[in-house]
């Protein structure tokens, strides 16, 4: 049996993503799965608030699996990404969900800084042309 036509594009657009634009991808999955969780909050829907963080929570585990801890940069995002990933455990085992609120900052703070750096990167190769 084929897969829809969205799953097809969806595993494309994995497939034939950088890095960075695969970066990009994990931080609006967290925070696109942080928004159903508190979705299933306020409906009582313990096993969507439960499912959904859980996957918000895969998702910071993957950026911290992958991320070069070797700068400091990469030392102080690995304790943010821990701390966020412990945030989103408490809000699920406390029923907390003023603490989607503020991982969901987080995550939407880096996607957005995450995006500009993706855009200068794009200036940088191709937008300068042949100056010197």
């Amino acid at each position: 049996m084929a897969a829809n036509p969205y799953q097809a594009y969806q595993q494309g657009a994995v497939q034939t993503a950088s890095p960075g634009e695969l970066t990009l991808m994990l931080y609006n999955g967290c925070i696109k799965f942080i928004k159903m969780a508190r979705i299933g909050f306020e409906q009582h829907n313990i096993e969507a608030k439960n499912e959904n963080l859980l996957k918000a929570q895969k998702i910071i585990q993957e950026l911290m699996v992958t991320l070069d801890t070797s700068s400091a940069v990469g030392k102080e995002m690995m304790a943010m990404y821990d701390y966020m990933n412990q945030r989103l455990i408490e809000a699920n085992v406390q029923n907390r969900v003023e603490l989607l609120d503020e991982v969901e900052g987080y995550a939407v703070e880096f996607r957005d800084t995450w995006k500009q750096v993706i855009q200068m990167n794009r200036k940088q190769t191709h937008g300068s042309g042949g100056q010197a």
